[in-house]
């Protein structure tokens, strides 16, 4: 069996790159800087508060459960099944928002062609 710290960080190893590079996709070369902050904030706000909210339900339902005469141990597990369970639900609903959200808009490009926002300017330029 896999630890679930293991799963946890090929996880976020695989998806961060990507969901930056998404994120950036956009993103002209002025505003990179501003897009790159906006989007480190949100994952670092986002993340404080889900663990909040769902450290908050996991600890209503071991409370809940404690007073309903329930042993620790037990009381303890069901919080923590709770809050699993409420996390990989959300983690669904994210994984089915993004294979139906995020479709492309645009007609495949040709092999070896770079697709550039409109109105934006390459970083690079050849050099000739």
């Amino acid at each position: 069996m896999v630890p679930p710290v293991v799963l946890i960080g090929i996880g976020a190893g695989v998806s961060f790159p990507s969901l930056m590079s998404l994120a950036m996709s956009g993103a002209t070369p002025s505003d990179a800087g501003l897009a790159s902050g906006l989007v480190n904030a949100t994952v670092q706000v986002g993340g404080a508060i889900g663990l909040a909210v769902l450290a908050t339900l996991a600890t209503e339902r071991t409370a809940g459960r404690l007073a309903a005469g329930e042993s620790t141990a037990s009381a303890l597990n069901s919080g923590y099944h709770l809050a699993y369970l409420i996390g990989a639900v959300l983690v669904a609903a994210a994984f089915l928002a993004a294979v139906t959200l995020l479709r492309s808009s645009s007609p495949q490009k040709a092999e070896g062609t770079v697709a550039v926002p409109a109105g934006a300017e390459p970083a690079y330029s050849e050099a000739g």
